[in-house]
């Protein structure tokens, strides 16, 4: 049987988009599933979250994403329209979020179809990249596409009970916190939490361990 692991991500993360090929690689050299958990971006979930921390972070953070999307030879770009509506100098969210819940919604009816990995792959190559605007004509739907979906069809879905996908970003958030930790993304294996965008060789090591093996 299969082994799995729970990825929690978030589509205004752009660790969250430098580690989705990786993991995508792995699953086509490994014997092992994805269980895609979207949540919602940590400024959402955690009122407040950027008022308590350090603001050495942000400089630290930009930097970093850009040296890691260097050495991995991936395209970085923030994004515009940025998935979140906040003032980046004060950290102050918006009231109101017209693309971030559509986005997060999105993910949660691809993962419950089958195909999350895949449209979480080609929609934030799609935000990030800035290869041409995601919001903007039928960019979205054609990445959507390219992962094996329908983008109207998943929005009808969505239109029919927003709430509901809600309410699974709401308990997936909180899985997250109870597996140990609020940020992404987050690999959950076998209740062990592995952390952040560089930890492919960890992962592959434990999941060994239990079993696995290459295709």
């Amino acid at each position: 049987m299969s082994l799995s692991v729970d990825l929690y991500w978030s589509f205004r993360s752009p660790y969250c988009y430098l580690a989705t090929s990786r993991i995508v690689a792995l699953t086509k050299e490994f014997d092992f599933s994805v269980n895609v958990k979207p949540v919602l971006p940590i400024e959402l979930r955690i009122t407040g979250f950027f008022d308590k921390v350090n603001p050495l972070m942000f400089a630290y953070g930009l930097m970093d994403q850009r040296r890691v999307a260097e050495y991995y030879g991936i395209d970085l770009v923030w994004p515009d329209p940025d998935p979140i509506v906040q003032d980046l100098e004060t950290s102050k969210v918006a009231k109101e979020q017209p693309y971030i819940y559509r986005l997060a919604r999105l993910g949660v009816e691809a993962a419950g179809n089958g195909y999350g990995l895949e449209f979480i792959d080609e929609v934030s190559k799609l935000i990030w990249s800035g290869k041409e605007s995601w919001s903007e004509g039928d960019a979205l739907s054609r990445a959507a596409k390219r992962a094996g979906a329908d983008l109207e069809a998943m929005e009808s879905a969505i239109l029919d009970g927003p709430g509901k996908y809600d309410e699974v970003l709401r308990q997936n958030g909180d899985d997250l916190q109870k597996a140990g930790h609020w940020g992404t993304p987050a690999m959950v294996f076998d209740g062990e939490l592995f952390f952040g965008p560089d930890r492919r060789d960890l992962l592959v090591w434990r999941l060994e361990q239990k079993g696995l093996h290459a295709l």
